[in-house]
């Protein structure tokens, strides 16, 4: 429950992200590429969990959403989310060196 990004790395990439709230359109996000989060179990314990990558990528979408916040606040300036028509013709999917 309750779950806040206590911390994050320096280093970060951007990639597309889509949302159920803006379902027609996708955006380049800039994103950590490692953060920890803390929760609380139902019994009041606290729980840190460290997540890389894409799955990283996936819970600060979706604690943002916690926050109020949806992708496009976190785009770069000037940068417009693209028709997810063209999205789908970049090619480009998210991609992590090992």
């Amino acid at each position: 429950m309750n779950p806040r990004i206590a911390d994050l790395s320096n280093d970060e990439d951007e990639q597309y992200e889509g949302c159920l709230s803006f379902f027609d359109v996708r955006g380049r996000v800039p994103r950590p590429l490692r953060i920890t989060v803390e929760t609380t179990t139902l019994e009041g314990q606290a729980v840190t969990t460290a997540y890389e990558r894409g799955l990283a990528r996936l819970i600060h979408h979706e604690i943002d959403h916690l926050d109020g916040l949806l992708y496009t606040t976190r785009m770069r300036t000037g940068i417009a989310p693209i028709p997810v028509e063209q999205y789908r013709q970049t090619g480009h999917t998210w991609t992590y060196k090992q």
